[in-house]
């Protein structure tokens, strides 16, 4: 991985839930790390691959290395959101996260 291709600042932010006092339970995203990353969107071959094995994949982010990051966890970038669906660490050399998500579109 080249730094020159981490240019895009993200957070990546876990969820804590908690009980909201009337038998609901209320979410908070507290952040695990902000860190420069590259973020993609899938084109071509790589969005159809995507789309039949799974429809909700839309881009991946690329990060260096962060133990614990989740499926669960969100990313923030900009005003974007993204949900991640897979987390890859690429060839299991513990330097490079790939982030499988889909974005999130804000009504």
């Amino acid at each position: 991985m080249r730094a020159g291709q981490l240019r895009h600042l993200v957070t990546v932010k876990s969820p804590t839930h908690t009980a909201d006092g009337k038998g609901g339970i209320a979410t908070t995203w507290g952040t695990v790390t902000t860190c420069w990353a590259s973020v993609e969107p899938l084109r071509g071959r790589e969005w159809i691959e995507s789309h039949l094995e799974n429809s909700e994949v839309t881009g991946r982010v690329v990060m260096r290395y962060k133990a614990g990051i989740r499926p669960d966890y969100m990313v923030y970038f900009g005003d974007r959101t993204f949900q991640i669906i897979s987390v890859i660490n690429t060839e299991e050399r513990n330097r490079e996260l790939q982030l499988m998500v889909r974005e999130l579109v804000v009504a």
